[in-house]
């Protein structure tokens, strides 16, 4: 007799960007500010609803910062699920930076300006995080959340470092001790796109997914921090 095992089920999980706030249309540093969205970026958040609907989405999370939780909201409308807010899913604590344009940022800033874009990972900026406290912070709660929800599938909406180090961390792209890091952009509202089938196999199914907002951002959908 032949016994058969069932495979457990994959996950999928979907780490979305938030749609175009207020500070991205200006191009100043977001950071934990409480900036909403442009109206641009209510228009990304809308079709990108409409786009992940159709992926059978049964868990949903976003960042408590304000451009986040209005990007989730019409997802969680249209698939009638709570959005569970969590202040682990912030992006990094810009301190000093923060509402900054970048050129502010360069001129009154400089080692902190330069230490973030060159993506120096345990660099703290003045009053703020360092990329390895973010990293920590982000993977402690993607691990608790994986545990939850084994096999289904799960949407987060948060930021653009924040899902920069979750890909890196995911993809094993990272450790003790990294000093610097690529960085991985992902535009308002793209999507990066996992199936986990383990601890160690991940499978990357897209980055910076964009198809799904053409129609208003064409070819070019890259926006500011």
């Amino acid at each position: 007799m032949v016994r058969r095992f069932a495979m457990p089920q994959p996950t999928r999980l979907y780490l979305i960007r938030h749609g175009q706030s207020a500070g991205n249309a200006e191009g100043r540093f977001g950071g934990h500010g409480p900036t909403p969205l442009s109206t641009l970026g209510k228009r990304q958040a809308d079709l990108t609803a409409k786009a992940l609907a159709k992926e059978g989405i049964t868990a949903l999370y976003s960042s408590d910062l304000l451009r986040a939780i209005q990007s989730a909201e019409p997802l969680a409308k249209l698939l009638k699920l709570d959005i569970r807010v969590s202040d682990a899913f912030r992006e990094r604590d810009v301190g000093v930076l923060e509402g900054l344009t970048f050129d502010e940022s360069r001129a009154n800033h400089p080692n902190d300006y330069y230490a973030l874009v060159n993506r120096t990972v345990d660099h703290v900026i003045s009053g703020g995080e360092s990329y390895r406290h973010l990293l920590r912070r982000i993977t402690t709660k993607l691990q608790n959340v994986l545990r939850d929800h084994q096999g289904e599938k799960i949407a987060i909406y948060t930021h653009t470092g924040a899902i920069c180090f979750m890909t890196l961390h995911l993809l094993g792209a990272i450790g003790r001790d990294t000093k610097q890091t690529p960085w991985l952009i992902t535009s308002n509202c793209g999507i990066n796109r996992f199936e986990l089938r383990g601890r160690r196999n991940v499978r990357v199914l897209a980055l910076n997914d964009t198809r799904h907002l053409m129609e208003i951002t064409g070819n070019d959908s890259f926006a500011a921090r």
